[in-house]
């Protein structure tokens, strides 16, 4: 009980982290209509941020900051110079436009930082464990878990409840009304964009303690988002807090148990083998189950 209830916290650890990035990105997909490769980048700038900033300044909380400045920072330069140029073109554009800067910020980071990991210490307030009854568990995931789901409520609360929300569920249902309305489009593309990169760079400021911050860690979570966002419905920050949770948990708990489940059943290297190759195809199983049943995914926008 005591091993589930501890897969069951890492899965919603992963899901809040999934969440963060997957909620910007179903917001810049389904307003702004644009396939964005380059997220899983803006979670690496916000990774390396904090990394940098905590080196110089032994300060998680500059850290913290300087993070999600850089990463919204850098969501607006690439909204203002390089998508803004491609809202009316095909998506084979977009998909290319994005990839070629997921190549070039890979690029500029190896050149200004190399290709050595960076690692980041917990902060001595989040370190050690804390019981909770069976077991004890990390403070700092315990941490992540917190920050996410108060993140969640402060998105909802602003999405339902602001001029602002108002305006991006309209444009992620009625985009030409929106325009019609005379509301400033270019100026929501570019705070929506933001938002999305703030988010992605507070995801990646807080797995800085938990990864090695490096070139690439963008691309190895960028695919889970999308997996996400698919299962939850494009454009629906709700079906992405929920489409994260489940692919959290669910990713976690295969990882965790299917091995040993194979090894009751076979003997050999070969049942830890198929555990670990079930395990790894088990969200993309979970994508094709829900598409069957519900295709528009589980909460979408215009639903």
């Amino acid at each position: 009980m005591a091993l589930i209830l501890e897969q069951l916290l890492n899965g919603l650890q992963l899901g809040v982290t999934l969440f963060l990035l997957a909620a910007g990105l179903t917001l810049v997909f389904g307003i702004m209509g644009v396939i964005n490769l380059a997220h899983g980048s803006l979670y690496m700038i916000g990774a390396y941020a904090g990394a940098l900033v905590a080196a110089k300044t032994g300060s998680f909380m500059l850290a913290f900051l300087g993070g999600l400045a850089a990463a919204g920072i850098a969501g607006m330069l690439i909204e203002l110079l390089v998508l803004r140029k491609l809202y009316a073109r095909d998506h084979l554009d977009q998909v290319l436009a994005t990839f070629a800067l997921i190549l070039t910020v890979n690029q500029l980071v190896v050149i200004l930082f190399g290709r050595r990991p960076l690692f980041v210490d917990i902060p001595p307030l989040l370190n050690g464990s804390v019981s909770l009854g069976l077991f004890n568990y990390p403070v700092y995931r315990l941490s992540i878990i917190v920050l996410g789901l108060v993140v969640a409520v402060a998105l909802a609360l602003f999405i339902t409840r602001t001029r602002i929300g108002m305006l991006v569920r309209a444009g992620a249902t009625h985009r030409d009304m929106v325009r019609a309305l005379g509301i400033d489009i270019r100026m929501l593309y570019t705070v929506i964009f933001g938002l999305g990169a703030l988010l992605a760079g507070l995801a990646g400021v807080m797995a800085g303690p938990l990864l090695a911050v490096q070139v690439g860690m963008g691309e190895q979570i960028l695919i889970l988002t999308f997996v996400v966002v698919v299962i939850g419905g494009l454009g629906s920050v709700r079906g992405a807090f929920f489409g994260a949770l489940l692919v959290g948990v669910v990713d976690t708990s295969m990882r965790a148990f299917l091995p040993g489940l194979f090894r009751q059943l076979m003997s050999g290297p070969e049942a830890d083998a198929l555990g670990a190759g079930i395990a790894s195809m088990g969200v993309y199983l979970l994508m094709a189950l829900v598409l069957l049943i519900r295709p528009k995914g589980l909460f979408p926008a215009n639903a």
